[in-house]
C-alpha cells in the first residue's frame, strides 16, 4: 500500500493539475494537519481516495463542524464528514480505512489562547479517548493501530526549543505502549535537505509529513 502524507504547506507538486498522474498509485491520503479545507478536498476529488486528517494550530476555524454530536449520525457514513467534504477527520477517534487502524490527535502545545492547543495533562485526556477503541482493536484485531496521526511530534522527536514548536512526552508512552507501525506528523517546517524526517523510536517509525511525503507499507517486509 502506498500513503500520501501532507502537512503545512499547500505542496505544488500535489496541487497541480497533474495530481493524478503523479500520485495515481497512491491508496490512502493522511493530512497531519494546518491545511484548508479546500486543499484537502482538491486531493480527494482528484485522486479518489480516503482521506483522513486532523487539524493543527492554524486553519483550525472548522473544528467546531467536527466536533462529536455536531455532524455525526452512526450508520450513516458520514461519520467525521461536513458540508460534503470527502475528508473525514479522525481527531480524537480511531478509524479502520483500506485495512490500516488509524488513531488520531491534533493540535499543538499550548503556548497562547489560540484554539486547538493543548497543555500534556489536557493531551493525555485526548489519549484517554482513544483507549476503549484501542483495547477493542487489540481484542478483536489483535493490533492496537498501525498508525498514529498527530499535527505535533513526540518531545524529543523532531521538535524544536520554543513552547509553540516543543513535542508531546506522552506521544513517547503512546509509543512505548501502543506500539503503532508509524507516527506521522506535521507541524515542524523543513527548509533544510539535511534536517531529519525520519526517526525509528522502539518499534514506530515517526515521520514529519510536512508538505508530502510517501510511504510505501510494503517496503521492509
Amino acid at each position: 500500500m502506498k500513503i500520501l502524507c501532507i502537512s503545512d504547506q499547500i505542496d505544488p507538486l500535489v496541487y497541480t493539475n497533474t495530481i493524478r498522474e503523479r500520485f495515481k498509485d497512491v491508496d490512502l491520503i493522511l493530512s497531519a494537519g494546518d491545511l484548508p479545507m479546500d486543499y484537502l478536498d482538491f486531493i480527494v476529488s482528484s485522486l479518489n481516495k480516503p482521506l483522513l486528517f486532523v487539524f493543527g494550530n492554524h486553519h483550525a476555524e472548522d473544528i467546531p463542524y467536527y466536533e462529536r454530536g455536531f455532524y455525526d449520525n452512526p450508520g450513516s457514513g458520514a461519520e467525521g464528514h461536513y458540508r460534503g467534504s470527502g475528508a473525514i477527520h479522525v481527531g480524537s477517534r480511531i478509524r479502520r480505512e483500506e485495512g490500516l487502524i488509524v488513531a488520531g490527535l491534533g493540535g499543538s502545545m499550548r503556548y497562547n489562547r489560540g484554539r486547538n492547543q493543548f497543555t500534556e495533562f489536557q493531551m493525555k485526556r485526548e489519549i484517554l479517548k482513544l483507549l476503549p477503541g484501542l483495547i477493542f482493536n487489540r481484542i478483536f484485531r489483535g493490533r492496537y493501530l498501525d498508525i498514529l496521526l498527530t499535527h505535533a511530534s513526540p518531545q524529543g522527536i523532531h521538535d524544536r526549543e520554543d513552547r509553540c514548536h516543543r513535542g508531546f512526552k506522552c506521544f513517547l508512552w503512546f509509543m512505548e505502549k501502543f506500539k503503532p507501525r508509524y507516527l506521522i506528523h506535521g507541524h515542524i517546517h523543513l527548509y533544510d535537505l539535511r534536517d531529519i524526517r525520519v526517526t525509528k523510536y522502539n518499534e514506530t517509525t515517526v515521520i514529519n509529513a510536512y508538505s508530502h511525503y510517501l510511504i510505501n507499507t510494503g517496503e521492509g517486509k
